[in-house]
Order: C-alpha cells, then sequence, then structure tokens
C-alpha cells in the first residue's frame, strides 16, 4: 500500500466517524447547553395534576413533564407554587415555564406562551352532598362562592358577582376551597372537572357531588413560558408530548388519575 493510498482510506475513515457520531445527536440536545438546567413551576397542591405525597411530588402535570423531558434530553428542577404567582414569576425570569394545570385563555396568551393543549380541564361548580339546593347556575343567586386566586373559576365568579349576587371568598390552593365547602364557609366552589372528579374518587365518605358539569365550553390545559422567550423549550415539550402520546405512556399517566376519555 502506498503513501496516496493510506491518506485516501484515512479521509474515508475519519469521514465515516464524523458520520457516526452525528448519528446520536438529536436536534434538541444539539440546541440546548448540556448544563442547562431549566427551572419549571408546579402547583403545590393540586391533586390529581401535582401534590406531595410521602416527600415526593406526584400527578398528571409532574408525572408527564418527566415523561416528556426524559423523551427530549432536558434538564429541569420542579419548583412548586401557589398558583397564583406562578404567571408573575414567569413574567419576572424567576422561572422558565409552568406545568401548573393552566387553562390555555386569551387573556393569558397576552403574557405567556403555550404549548399544544396537554389535556381538557373544563370548570364545574361543586356543592355539598347534602346540599340539594344547587343544580344549575340559576340556583346559585346569593350564595357564597369559594374559589382560588388567579384561576378561570375566580374569573368566572367575579365576572357573575352582579348577575348572580355572589358573596366571593378567594383561597390559595384546591383543599382550602373543599374545606370552606366541608365546612359550610361555602355554598358551593369552581374548580376544573378533573381536580372534582378525583377529589370524588378519593373521598371515601362522599363529602361532595357535581352540581353543574360544566360551567363553559371546557378549554384545555398548556404548558407556559414568558412571551417570546424559551420557544426551544416549549418546541420540546410539543415535540416530547407528541411522542409519549404515540408510544401509549401518556396514557398509562393520566389513566392512574382519571377517566381517559375526559
Amino acid at each position: 500500500m502506498n503513501k496516496k493510498q493510506l491518506t485516501v482510506i484515512l479521509m474515508i475513515t475519519i469521514l465515516l466517524l464524523s458520520l457516526l457520531s452525528g448519528c446520536g445527536t438529536t436536534k434538541t440536545s444539539s440546541s440546548v447547553p448540556a448544563d442547562k438546567v431549566y427551572s419549571i413551576a408546579c402547583d403545590a397542591k393540586y391533586a390529581p395534576f401535582s401534590f406531595e405525597e410521602n416527600g415526593q411530588y406526584k400527578g398528571i402535570d409532574v408525572e408527564l413533564l418527566a415523561a416528556i423531558a426524559k423523551s427530549e434530553g432536558f434538564k429541569y428542577q420542579l419548583k412548586p407554587m401557589d398558583f397564583s404567582g406562578i404567571i408573575p414569576a414567569i413574567k419576572a425570569g424567576q422561572i422558565d415555564g409552568s406545568m401548573a394545570g393552566m387553562n390555555i385563555t386569551e387573556k393569558r396568551k397576552e403574557s405567556v406562551d403555550f404549548s399544544e393543549g396537554y389535556i381538557k380541564s373544563g370548570s364545574s361548580i361543586v356543592v355539598s352532598y347534602k346540599n340539594t339546593d344547587i343544580n344549575s347556575l340559576d340556583n346559585l343567586k346569593g350564595k357564597k362562592a369559594a374559589v382560588k386566586k388567579g384561576t378561570t373559576g375566580a374569573i368566572f365568579a367575579e365576572d357573575n358577582q352582579k348577575k348572580y349576587e355572589l358573596k366571593i371568598s378567594y383561597y390559595d390552593d384546591s383543599p382550602s376551597m373543599f374545606q370552606a365547602v366541608k365546612n359550610g364557609n361555602a355554598d358551593f366552589l369552581v374548580e376544573d372537572y378533573p381536580v372534582i372528579s378525583y377529589e370524588i374518587k378519593v373521598d371515601s365518605v362522599k363529602n361532595f357531588r357535581v352540581a353543574v358539569n360544566e360551567i363553559e365550553a371546557a378549554p384545555f390545559n398548556g404548558f407556559a413560558v414568558n412571551k417570546g422567550q424559551n420557544p426551544k423549550l416549549l418546541a420540546m415539550f410539543n415535540e416530547g408530548l407528541k411522542k409519549i402520546k404515540a408510544s401509549g405512556e401518556y396514557n398509562k399517566i393520566v389513566g392512574q388519575y382519571l377517566p381517559l376519555d375526559k
């Protein structure tokens, strides 16, 4: 073998090694620094989307996020927060994104960019199981409403306060709203159907019932980032969501907590 032949073989070998090394690099991993760790908020008390059990957070949001991050190869730190503080934290740059059972609304789109919707989540009216007075929206007149700060349920109560002569009490989390209805401090609460469905499922005493299934057309929940920022993170979320739906992992996670037709 002469010098010229040896040079050609070496060049071909180098080219092949280069191509092979490129095969293992995805678009996602090459576009995000290896040491990048995203800060992503979840709602601190929002079963079945996110809740603490034995010192660990679990739920639909928490487990879908973990599956998507694994699929797309990005790292993150979970930041449990009160829901009302999440969008302000995104806008202030304190967190990179939110996976917090957040309904996609036109108003919120003014502040944040949303992913594709990952679960349908319409709001319902819930009362004590013993309450037989409330069975429709017309029955809300003069009643005491429990709502969570910053939610679509709070917006519904505020928008209809005059119409139904509502007395509104605000709470930081969902368990506090349920407790208020249970104790008689509120006549009803407004909450997303998946939360209600899960609460009734795990409530062996049957303290609650759904009085009005849907107060409006059910929107989707979305993953949120600051408007005009973090497009890579948003793109990775959408791509990962698509993949875990195709693999069946999405149904496996959601099915632990809710009927899959919801």
